[in-house]
């Protein structure tokens, strides 16, 4: 896993996404501490237009720099096109999730140390929290009273999903990499 701050760099320039701005901020945010590891993950997204984002994991020996960036396309009320760049830092101590989602392709034919077709992992920390509710109902088929909500209430501070037909083999394998150096880091840290 590469994890210098000269591997984070050219990382950020393979991913193309405004590599000078992404580098600046993470640059604060690090405050000179060692890079261990890191994770950069471009998307882009059709809505009404192209829009691109990236995302950055950074795991530090104290903690995990994470860096969004988003552009901002001219409209009636900003005449140029402009980008956003929020970063935000984790002590590991406070890193109370890291799932792991790998999805493979055929099951009976997996083979020991393959690469999943994707990996979603995804961080809690508690500062997010997704609540899915639905309507509660009764074992009663023919019962038509209001039973309330029920629901579930999951961590979901970020999710970053890694897809080997959208980002290519080597994206999931690096992904599967951060995730196990930032799950030992984690366990370390408690």
């Amino acid at each position: 896993m590469p994890g210098t701050t000269k591997d984070l760099r050219r990382s950020l320039h393979h991913a193309g996404y405004y590599p000078e701005l992404v580098s600046d901020v993470l640059d604060v945010a690090l405050a000179g501490e060692d890079v261990l590891a890191h994770l950069v993950h471009p998307e882009t997204t059709f809505d009404t237009e192209l829009r691109r984002h990236v995302t950055v994991l950074v795991l530090t020996p104290s903690r995990l720099v994470l860096a969004h960036v988003d552009d901002h396309p001219a409209d009636s009320e900003h005449p140029s096109a402009s980008a956003s760049a929020t970063t935000e830092s984790v002590p590991l101590r406070h890193l109370h999730t890291v799932a792991l989602t790998h999805v493979v392709p055929v099951p009976a034919q997996h083979r020991a140390g393959a690469v999943p077709v994707e990996l979603t992992l995804a961080l809690g920390w508690g500062a997010v929290r997704r609540i899915d509710l639905e309507p509660a109902a009764c074992g009663d088929p023919a019962c038509d009273a209001d039973h309330g909500l029920t629901g579930t209430s999951a961590p979901d501070d970020v999710v970053v999903r890694v897809s080997a037909e959208a980002e290519g083999a080597e994206a999931v394998r690096a992904a599967v990499a951060f995730a196990r150096t930032l799950s030992a880091a984690t366990a370390q840290a408690r």
